[in-house]
């Protein structure tokens, strides 16, 4: 049950967003879920085959550069196209596609569970030849540089022969669309051919980006079930393999294509022999036995992973559709992270934001900390690139990560939402933090942990500064709610930097006490005194914290609460989003919030304030808050929860779970929101479940939607297995193997253990 995605849709609006929605991919390699024969000449299409972390580096125009504004930025490439397989029937060749003939059924799935998606059609052509067609695709999660296509095509009430013309094609641009920030514009064509061969066992094409020289090889190669006559065209940055079969009336013929990606950050220079070497590997391999391995992946993934909604399949599609994207976007390696858009699209260039940290990252903390953690080794690979950012804008020391980038260079030409979100660094450190309570992997904390807090911790301490009465404060930055910026002691960075140097210097005495001399050792490498941290303790204490008596709210900032109140209710609806119909400058002078801010902090770190704060401050800001981000609605519901509306809570959920599926804000053409799909199992696993990863150990405070029966999860918790199962009347904990763990359930602690599962009644 809510297994597999499905369309019967054939509208050209429908197929462009299906683009999105059918993609697979595996971390490495993405491929949008275009047709392999392609649509006809008048419908939209973004066909799109991507690598993470593959890019060009392009020039960033200006009517006016000023220092310190980035020259460049990284964007995210359209690579070589191995989608293209053509069926034509018939000596005279008609050419199998929806826009001729007629289409007598067609339906398409994505199989969650099988990690595999499929197109099954049946067709009569305009002569009246009827074929049945069925193309299934793996990207494989087990062979990282595998994306295999079968074709198996069936003759009806025909016996003439049966053509397959199956193409790589070099000759590819990236999307752009000028009137659409989130969007690309300008040039799209950056890749070039620089070499291609074939014979007939394969053939391979080399692009080269055109300025940052990274190169990508695609070797592709076939398989048949029956024999064939085959040509092979060579023309320029195209292969074309043309494949003529002998067709019967009700026998299936079976083609597969193998396509092998390669480039030169993971592969180095030899892209043809490090090809031609997984070929042979791959070669032995069965369309069937690849398959079985991605199911068996998928059931190991499911496993620790799945969450289950008794009372509507309609959310459980939509939970298990974000959780599988997810999947099939996140970075495994050095070179890589998870984009905006994952690798379904183009939007937002391919960029990784902080949305990885905030919203994506607790998804795999809490259920694959291995992905995790290497999510947070991006980070630290791309610290010195921090490092040079922090002194480009005047910092004498610390590390500034970017607002956006690939390759750890900033890619932010707009500073007033890009450069000035300095929260990003502390976002990065909360991540560190959280890792470490929830995994205890005290190795990673001296392999990468402490070196990335203490850098961004000297950030702080450069560019915050005390008063006379000693309190510390952060001018001139930016928050989360891009409506709003360049402003003094932003609520949510304050916040957040008072997090960093608290526990940065936590760690720090830490390590001292378990390991004296590892400790000297890594103190020597990166410069850190006691003197040092002695000064972060100061600073954590004296952090201000932004608090208006008369309202009883943390004001987003200093001078949030002077400004004129946006009137949302007199706002055209034809106006939003926001940011597509007002200049900047007037968004600046109002109170109203694009997303969620101080009331993303009060989720984060909720201690800092009182329950009643928390209260207070987002009845506030649910009131001039638009969502026009879809990182927002998931904030509120978390928080709606505990505060006890469950109703707001769940109809605020509603808005994150099927955004995509239902195309809610409209761009779903252009990439998935990827953010938005961790936001909708942090509104279930940390809203209704009430999840905390604190020190002292796991807290959950659940609370039961009133449309549903029962909801369960998997977690991992320092490297045990739990399943939370809850009910109308009780939670449910299950220590599925490992030593025993501490855990709070309503504020009451426990010992949760292999031999005795915890249960504890809902709290009302």
């Amino acid at each position: 049950m809510s297994w597999k995605v499905s369309s019967q849709s054939v509208k050209d609006t429908d197929l462009l967003n299906e683009e999105s929605l059918f993609f697979v991919g595996n971390g490495y390699i993405g491929v949008r879920g275009n047709f392999e024969e392609s649509y006809g000449p008048s419908y939209p299409t973004i066909r799109g085959t991507y690598l993470n972390a593959f890019h060009d580096i392009i020039d960033i125009p200006y009517g006016e550069k000023l220092y310190g504004f980035p020259s460049t930025q990284q964007k995210m490439l359209n690579v070589i196209d191995s989608q293209t397989i053509v069926v034509l029937v018939g000596e005279d060749q008609e050419k199998f596609t929806i826009t001729e003939g007629e289409l007598l059924s067609y339906e398409r799935h994505l199989h969650m569970d099988k990690g595999t998606s499929e197109r099954v059609v049946h067709w009569k052509s305009p002569r009246g030849r009827e074929v049945k067609l069925r193309f299934e695709r793996v990207v494989s999660f087990v062979h990282r540089e595998l994306f295999a296509t079968r074709v198996i095509v069936e003759p009806v009430n025909f016996t003439d022969s049966i053509t397959i013309v199956s193409t790589i094609d070099g000759d590819v641009t990236n999307f752009s669309d000028a009137n659409d920030p989130r969007v690309a514009g300008g040039e799209g064509k950056r890749l070039h051919t620089v070499e291609s061969s074939a014979n007939e066992d394969y053939g391979y094409v080399i692009n080269e980006a055109e300025t940052s020289k990274l190169k990508t090889a695609c070797l592709s190669y076939h398989q048949a079930d029956q024999s064939s006559n085959t040509t092979v065209n060579e023309k320029g940055s195209c292969i074309e393999y043309i494949h003529h079969f002998e067709g019967k009336a009700g026998e299936p013929l079976t083609f597969s294509k193998w396509n092998i990606y390669v480039d030169t950050l993971r592969h180095g220079e030899s892209l043809v022999g490090e090809a031609t070497t997984l070929r042979e590997r791959f070669r032995s391999i069965t369309f069937e036995e690849l398959q079985q391995s991605q199911k068996n992946y998928m059931d190991t993934f499911w496993r620790k992973s799945d969450v289950e909604i008794d009372g509507d399949t309609y959310l459980q599609e939509g939970i298990r559709f974000n959780l599988f994207h997810l999947l099939q976007s996140v970075g495994r390696d050095k070179h890589s992270n998870i984009s905006a858009k994952g690798l379904s699209g183009e939007g937002y260039e391919g960029h990784y934001f902080w949305d990885t940290e905030i919203y994506m990252f607790p998804v795999f903390l809490m259920t694959n900390p291995e992905l995790a953690k290497q999510l947070l080794i991006y980070r630290y690979s791309i610290l010195d690139n921090a490092k040079a950012r922090a002194r480009e804008m005047g910092h004498k020391q610390g590390a500034l990560f970017p607002w956006r980038t690939i390759s750890g260079d900033e890619c932010s030409s707009f500073f007033p939402a890009g450069t000035a979100q300095y929260h990003i660094s502390a976002d990065i450190a909360y991540s560190y933090i959280q890792y470490v309570h929830a995994t205890e992997d005290m190795h990673f904390v001296k392999e990468y942990g402490l070196e990335v807090l203490v850098e961004t911790a000297r950030l702080w301490m450069d560019m915050g500064h005390f008063t006379k009465d000693g309190q510390f404060l952060i001018n001139n930055v930016t928050g989360p709610d891009e409506y709003t910026c360049v402003i003094n002691n932003n609520y949510y960075t304050n916040a957040m930097v008072k997090h960093n140097l608290a526990w940065v210097a936590k760690l720090a005495h830490r390590l001292q006490d378990d390991d004296q001399r590892v400790y000297q050792q890594l103190a020597k490498k990166i410069g850190l005194k006691d003197e040092e941290i002695q000064q972060w303790e100061q600073a954590a204490e004296a952090v201000l914290l932004p608090y208006d008596e008369a309202l009883g709210i943390n004001p987003q900032d200093d001078s949030f609460l002077q400004k004129e109140v946006w009137d949302l209710e007199s706002t055209p609806k034809e106006n939003f989003p926001l940011l597509l119909n007002y200049h900047p400058l007037t968004l600046y002078r109002y109170q109203v919030c694009k997303q969620a801010d101080t009331v993303l902090a009060h989720f984060l770190l909720e201690d800092d304030q009182s329950l009643e704060t928390i209260r207070q401050s987002y009845k506030y800001y649910e009131g001039i808050t638009t969502h026009d981000s879809s990182l927002s609605t998931c904030i509120f519901s978390i928080m709606a929860a505990k505060l006890g509306e469950m109703d707001k809570a769940y109809n605020y959920f509603i808005e994150t779970a099927r955004l995509d599926l239902d195309n809610t804000h409209g761009n779903t053409k252009d990439g998935l929101h990827m953010a938005n799909m961790g936001g909708t199992w942090m509104s279930i696993v940390f809203g209704f479940a009430g999840l905390r990863i604190k020190e002292d150990g796991l807290h959950l405070n659940p609370k039961m939607p009133s449309d549903w029966n029962r909801y369960a999860f998997h977690i991992q918790y320092r490297k045990q297995p739990i399943f939370v199962e809850v009910q109308n009347d009780k939670v449910k904990l299950t220590l599925q193997e490992g030593e025993d763990v501490p855990i709070y359930v309503n504020e009451e602690g426990y010992t949760l253990s292999v031999e005795k599962a915890v249960e504890v009644g809902m709290s009302k």
